[in-house]
């Protein structure tokens, strides 16, 4: 159903009339209509006003540049009936929410182009819990010359639209999850293309780096947008590479990227992996109609962006980040990709929690300031050129350390595992947690998915940042020579991993870890009223 400001229902109509077509409704010159039927005034420019049938009666139709509105053709109010003004009430669809209109036919086997029955339009709608849906409404008229004049019209308005994709460069990971991705894409994701008239060029990735090598030099002057279909390891590579890129046709060197420049194009992420904290944190849910939809729509989301290097040397831009147990489960489930992702994600959690051990760092990291902050601090006439003694260092042993700039929405955590960070608020959070006892560090995990502050830990610490740099001391818990592991996991003891949106980073030295706030546009609608959403994803 659809449903106006005024509280009033619109019939949706799927598939409308299908053996017998209603009589045709005449097209009324707007002239010859009495001034009592005339719209109620407003600013909007009326285009268009005719007569069709939407559900089961004819309508008063008019088309304006915002909206179309109509009411039922009643015979004249009877006499103390209170039942007519709830029957004579307006309806109405913004245009905005409308992606596509087709003309109706009934098409039988002897017939190519069939017979007229109106014109259909295709709308998103806004449900509960942040999806999205894609509906219908006919407007049922039988003159060819009547519906080829609002066909025509509508198609103008539509095309009006300059923030929708008109085409896209699709990057399929056919390996994500359950290998559901080519699936998803052609039964639900394409046809919603089809329909909004979008051009695609899909390329199904056949390695990892694979859209990194060809975002690298394939030509993307024809293309309004990026589209990944994938999980969170597919979509941060897009992202990384469409950054990359962006650098390289700036002319910047990447190798002490203080200012890096912004994406060119908006990155569409469909949800078909594992964990999808990327599409979560975008729309709320995992729902891949709601992810194609704010596609459509050109739904525009600016998002912050983080870089990740050593030595002053780049090494990839990301979105999240976790070391210690976060990396340490990561490590082991790649290690363990011959099992089912279910499988290789509980394993991997339990033998984490099994060798917990902490990681000896030292943490600095510059508090984050916001532009009032920096404000009341001139007007103080605080010094502005040496920003080091803003600094703070922590140093210690830590079980897992978050350093986060999007809220990262999962369902063992509703809120959000960062939730008082947004998509683009110009800040991370990061999250230390000290080395505790393996059964309060589980508590601690546990509270992720209540009610209850999960922070709320004498060894748990939150800070909001601009900047973090992390320095890995020697390891003083040390490898038990008696003990007998295999190879790869004395080789996990002795490494340092770093799980960034979902992919395995190794890294030996120090990693600095710096924000860069709106770097890149996502596909995907508001985000304030996502944070007490029911959300699901494996991520820890």
């Amino acid at each position: 159903m659809l449903r106006g400001r005024r509280g009033s229902r619109v019939r949706a109509l799927e598939g409308g009339p299908e053996e017998e077509a209603p009589p045709a409704a005449a097209a009324v010159p707007l002239a010859l209509l009495p001034s009592a039927q005339q719209p109620e005034a407003t600013a909007e420019q009326m285009l268009l006003r005719g007569i069709f049938e939407i559900g089961r009666g004819s309508c008063d139709v008019v088309l304006t540049e915002r909206a179309l509105r109509w009411r039922p053709i009643l015979p004249e109010r009877p006499a103390g009936d209170p039942k007519f003004d709830l029957l004579h009430k307006e309806e109405f669809i913004e245009l905005k929410d409308v992606f596509s209109v087709k003309l109706k036919r009934r098409c039988s086997s002897k017939q190519q182009s069939g017979t007229l029955l109106g014109i259909t339009l295709f709308i998103c709608l806004k449900k509960e819990q942040n999806k999205l849906k894609d509906s219908t409404i006919d407007l049922i008229n039988l003159s060819e010359d009547h519906c080829d004049l609002w066909f025509r019209q509508f198609k103008k308005i539509l095309a009006g639209f300059s923030n929708r994709p008109k085409s896209l460069k699709i990057f399929l990971n056919p390996q994500s999850h359950k290998k559901e991705a080519t699936q998803i894409y052609y039964e639900k994701v394409e046809p919603l293309l089809k329909l909004a008239g979008i051009k695609t060029d899909v390329t199904i990735t056949e390695y990892e780096g694979h859209a990194l090598s060809l975002l690298k030099e394939c030509e993307l002057q024809g293309f309004d947008g990026v589209v990944c279909v994938g999980g969170d390891g597919s979509a941060s590579e897009v992202a990384h590479a469409l950054l990359l890129r962006a650098q390289k046709n700036a002319g910047v060197e990447t190798d002490c990227l203080l200012t890096p420049v912004r994406a060119q194009l908006p990155l569409g992420v469909i949800p078909a992996g594992s964990t999808n904290v990327l599409a979560h944190s975008l729309h709320g849910v995992p729902h891949v109609v709601t992810a194609t939809l704010h596609i459509i729509m050109g739904h525009i989301q600016p998002v912050d962006v983080c870089t990740f290097s050593t030595m002053g040397k780049l090494l990839r831009f990301g979105f999240s980040a976790m070391f210690g147990f976060g990396g340490r489960t990561l490590a082991l489930a790649e290690k363990h990709r011959w099992m089912s992702p279910n499988q290789r994600r509980d394993f991997a959690v339990i033998k984490a929690l099994a060798k917990l051990k902490p990681e000896d760092c030292e943490i600095s990291f510059l508090p984050f300031k916001s532009s009032q902050d920096l404000q009341e601090r001139k007007a103080q006439g605080s010094p502005k050129s040496d920003c080091s003694d803003q600094w703070q260092m922590i140093q210690g042993q830590f079980l897992n350390v978050s350093i986060m700039a999007i809220p990262c929405l999962c369902s063992v955590a509703p809120r959000g595992l960062a939730p008082n960070t947004r998509l683009n608020n110009g800040s991370m959070a990061l999250i230390i947690v000290r080395n505790t006892s393996r059964p309060e560090f589980i508590k601690h995990l546990k509270r992720y998915a209540s009610v209850k502050n999960q922070f709320s830990f004498p060894f748990v610490e939150t800070y909001t940042v601009e900047e973090v740099k992390v320095q890995r001391k020697n390891n003083t818990s040390g490898h038990n020579p008696e003990e007998k592991n295999e190879p790869y996991e004395i080789a996990l003891d002795n490494s340092f991993p770093w799980n960034v949106d979902g992919d395995l980073m190794e890294v030996a030295s120090d990693v600095h870890v710096r924000l860069h706030p709106r770097l890149i546009s996502l596909y995907g609608g508001g985000t304030e009223e996502m944070n007490d959403s029911k959300v699901t994803c494996n991520c820890l």
